[in-house]
Order: structure tokens, then sequence, then C-alpha cells
């Protein structure tokens, strides 16, 4: 058996003028902890220079005035800085914020953060059509309430009709991701990536926004620790990623890093590493193990991390050499498995509590 995918399964403003705040350039952007300071100034939402400073200054953070309450425009301000946040993944990483479209996710989110961590979800904004009824499960949320016209809410779901959208959120990014921007990061130590660390989803250069989210959803359901991001992977918080893990994004503890920080966490907690790789198309020779119950029940008291491969390239050269390859085995003549059906069963297979 075979897979392309690499694996075998393998700012309360005093006029009605727009609010923003300036991050020093000096300092350093973190996604996990991003905070802003109180350096203000107030520009007349008409002015061209607004539309510059959206587009080459990302430093900027944008607040909508304390009593606009409707938005009709796409020319909108705000609805420009939402649609860059959307759009761009350095922009979202920098305002540590993110657009989450529908009802559905918005309230898994909330849910999984109340009850389960017991801190209020950090909604910065509720966008809802003009015609929407506030969703169940969010009705006793302290949150803002925006109506926005149904042309807004095209265009900031990114979706050719809304009419199963009613809602989007403007959240902030969750301090359970942590980008580790160079190796300077190792010096913090990895115990803090992860709550626990037995179970560790890695995945290397998956590109399709689509298979990373549903993913995340499946290490999630299958109650995996987290999940590590080596170079080349999309954004967590890209839309289409975010539709697909259904709001496990934010549960999910993840960490975008490199080799060196992945080689820290295995060292500290003594991980073994097995990467999703067909039985037949390994380069060298190469033990290929058969993934079964056997040897589901061989790692099941060892801590581990499951490497998964780009959709195109597979895995990595780094990847095939350090890692214990594992296969799916087969019945039918197919020469691969999408990752995220592929990851699926090994994160069930290989789940903490499998049972077998």
């Amino acid at each position: 058996m075979a897979m392309h995918c690499g694996c075998a399964f393998a700012s309360q403003p005093v006029s009605p003028r727009i609010l923003f705040e300036f991050k020093p350039s000096a300092s350093k952007l973190r996604a996990s902890s991003a905070q802003f300071p109180k350096t203000q100034i107030r520009i007349n939402p008409s002015d061209d220079i607004l539309i510059n400073s959206l587009d080459k200054s990302p430093e900027i953070r944008v607040s909508l005035p304390s009593h606009v309450n409707s938005i009709t425009s796409t020319s909108n301000p705000f609805v420009k800085h939402c649609l860059k946040l959307r759009q761009s993944s350095s922009y979202r990483h920098v305002h540590g914020s993110v657009l989450v479209v529908g009802a559905i996710p918005i309230r898994e989110v909330c849910i999984f953060q109340e009850n389960k961590l017991g801190i209020a979800t950090e909604i910065e904004c509720l966008l809802l059509h003009e015609e929407a009824q506030i969703p169940q499960g969010l009705e006793n949320l302290s949150i803002r309430i925006v109506r926005v016209s149904s042309l807004v809410m095209k265009k900031l779901s990114g979706v050719q009709s809304t009419e199963s959208v009613e809602a989007i959120a403007l959240m902030r990014i969750p301090n359970s991701f942590v980008d580790l921007k160079d190796d300077q990061d190792i010096v913090r130590g990895c115990s803090k990536w992860f709550p626990s660390a037995h179970r560790v989803l890695v995945l290397d250069s998956i590109q399709d926004p689509g298979n990373l989210g549903t993913l995340i959803r499946s290490a999630m359901a299958f109650n995996w620790d987290g999940a590590f991001l080596l170079p080349g992977c999309c954004d967590p918080f890209n839309d289409k990623a975010l539709r697909a893990s259904r709001g496990a994004s934010f549960q999910l503890p993840i960490v975008s890093g490199n080799w060196n920080h992945l080689k820290l966490l295995e060292h500290e907690f003594q991980m073994k590493l097995f990467a999703g790789h067909p039985s037949t198309t390994t380069q060298k020779p190469k033990p290929v193990s058969r993934l079964s119950q056997e040897f589901a029940q061989s790692v099941a008291g060892k801590p581990l991390c499951l490497i998964l491969g780009s959709e195109g390239n597979g895995l990595s050269d780094q990847s095939r050499k350090v890692c214990e390859l594992v296969s799916i085995p087969m019945a039918g003549e197919f020469e691969s498995l999408n990752v995220s059906v592929a990851g699926g069963i090994f994160l069930f297979m290989l789940q903490s509590c499998s049972g077998f």
C-alpha cells in the first residue's frame, strides 16, 4: 500500500472615529501572548491613510467604536480589518485575532473554554446577520453583538451562500497555541508546551487546511495531548482549517516549531517517534512495521509522537531518517489514502485509552 500524503493512512473612543493601537516594532510578536500597548491615535475612517495602514502595517490593531451596533457596507474599515484577518496568516498572528465562522464551532469553543478550562471565552465581537436570532447556547454570554448585512456576512464568511451562516465571531487566538519563532525559544523549555505529552501528533508540511483541520479535530476526539506543526504546515487558524476542525484548534494545544524544538520534546519526555509511511516505497531499506492491535498494545504505555507527511511529497527525509516507520495494511489495491483518513486510523489505534 502507499500514500501520496506520506503516511500509511497515512476602546472606548470619545468620538465616532476608529481607534488604533500601535505595537512597538522592537517587541517580539507572539500569538500565544499577544499584548498591545496603550499608545493610541485616532484617524478619520474616510482618510486614505486608513487603508494604507491596514495593508502595509499589520502592527495596527483596529477597534470598533462602542456606539456602532450595525454595519451594512463592505467598505467599512472594520470589515476590511476582519477580512484581512481571514485572508492573511501573518496579519492574524500579529493581531492575535481570528474569525470563527458559524454558530456551531463558536458554541463548541465557548462550551469547552467555560466548562473544561473555567475561563470566559475571549470573543471580541459577535457579528450576526441583521435578521438572525442569537444562536442557541450563546444567549447568556456577555459579549458585544453587531448586526451586519447579507453583503457583509458573505464577504467575511468567504462562502457563496450565507443562509447557513448566522454568526461570525472575532476571537482571540488561544493561549494554548504556542509559536516558537526560532531556536532561542528552546531555553524556555518544553514542559509548558503541552499539559501532558503522552500522545502528540506531529504534522510534517501538511499544506491543505482541510486536512490539517480534520487531523486536529481527530486528535481532539481521540484524546491526544496536542499537535506539533513542523515548518511547511498551513495555519491552523486559516478559515478552511477552522471549518474542518469545528473549533478544535481552540481546544487542542498546538505548537508551531522546528526539528530542534521537536528533538527537545522527544528528549524531555523520552518519546518514541513513529511515522506513517507506505510499506513499499521506502527510499532506503528500512523496516516498516504494520499497524495492528498487537502493535498498539506494545506501545500503549510509552510516550510517542506520530508524524504524518505532506499530501504531495510524503514524509521529509528527516522524518524518514529518525522515525520508526509504520504502515496500515490495506486489502484493496489502492496506491494511497488521504492523509486525514489515514491519520484518523492512526490516531484511533494509538490513542492512550485504546482498550486493546
